[in-house]
Formats: structure tokens, sequence, C-alpha cells
């Protein structure tokens, strides 16, 4: 397109361009669509801290009403269908969702550090929820089904080994084992607020377990 404009600006003669003067040009003109990109990259806001300063940690595979509450760091289940902010009643911005199998908070910690150290999130809410998958497994049973699959794959074995995948068979257990492993990490900021939830997917309630 470039070129095409030069010649059109010189209708009275004939532009003859060498191979290397062509190069020149069109790196010229991609420098410059690469500088207004990062210009207009760095104009827009950086991200920001959630208005609640709350971090949700939970697995959800079914729709939860929940009223909102001034809590910060949020882990939410990584199944497609759940909208968490709809669910408990949140607006965009005001917590930091963290979804993973089991809302599992040793899963979640990543998440949390960046939550906390970079975004200014002051609270923890541990949400898991009745009726959860994490029960009708076990590890090592995923583990021979994975290895199943591929025998001759010593790489895949050694790696499907190494993974503690979290289940567990006490649903109110597993929230306290959260918060106390949330609450023991010395990677959590010491004045963080951080609470259990069970929401009963029955009733539609949830219950503060600790």
């Amino acid at each position: 397109m470039l070129l095409n404009a030069i010649s059109k600006t010189r209708p009275c003669c004939s532009v003859s361009l060498k191979p290397n003067t062509r190069a020149t040009l069109f790196n010229a003109a991609r420098r410059k669509q690469d500088l207004e990109k990062a210009e207009e990259l760095a104009a827009r806001p950086s991200a920001l801290p959630p208005k609640k300063r709350l971090a949700i940690i939970t697995w959800c595979d079914r729709p939860i009403t929940v009223r909102p509450r001034a809590i910060s760091d949020t882990s939410f289940s990584m199944d497609a269908r759940i909208n968490p902010f709809k669910q408990l009643g949140f607006s965009e911005g005001d917590a930091h969702i963290i979804r993973n199998a089991g809302g599992m908070a040793r899963d979640a910690i990543r998440s949390l550090v960046i939550s906390q150290r970079l975004l200014g999130t002051r609270e923890i809410a541990v949400y898991h929820h009745t009726g959860c998958g994490m029960i009708t497994f076990r590890g090592s049973e995923l583990k021979r089904l994975v290895k199943w699959a591929n025998p001759d794959n010593s790489s895949l074995a050694k790696q499907i080994d190494a993974i503690d995948f979290l289940e567990f068979n006490d649903l109110e257990q597993s929230v306290k084992d959260d918060v106390k492993f949330l609450k023991d990490s010395p990677l959590i900021l010491k004045e963080t607020k951080i609470t259990g939830w069970i929401h009963d997917i029955e009733t539609g309630e949830a219950t503060r377990v600790i």
C-alpha cells in the first residue's frame, strides 16, 4: 500500500525501485506501525485492584446466588458454565475470581500472591460447594487412567506421578484445611482476613464454616 501511494504521487514519471529500496520502505512503514501500537498500549490504564479488595477461591459447577460481601480474593471452579460475578452479585472489578478444580487454595497460591502483592487484595474467601466432583475420584485412579492411555510414554508417567490432584472425601474439612493452609503460608500477608464457606446447591444458601 505504501508503494502504491508513492506511485500515485508521481503520475508524470515512472518510478522504479530497487529491491533494497523497497525493503527499506517496507521496514520503515512496519516500524512506524509498531511504534504507534506501542504508544496506544502505553496510553491504556494498567491493571487496577478490585474495588472490594477481595479474592475468592472456589469450584462451582452449578449456579449460585450469594449477596456481595466486602471480601477481596475469590477462587472459582474452572467450569465454563459459571459466571461468578453474576452468581455472587458482584460487578466486574469488585473482586478477583480464582478458578481451579475443587477451588483448592494450594492450587491458587500463585494467583493469590499476584493478587495481594501487586493488586492490593486483603481478604480471601475459600468457597466450596456441595455435590463437588472432587469427592468422586482418587488421584491414584486418575494417574493409572492417564498412564494406561499411553503406556509406553515414560515422560508422561513421570509427570503425572508428580501431580497432587488434591482430591478430598470430607467437604467441610476441605474448607478448614484450605483456610489453615492460607493462614500458615508465609506467602499470604499476615493482616489478610480469611474465611471459609460452603454453598448448598439444593437450597442456594451459603454457610460460613470458619
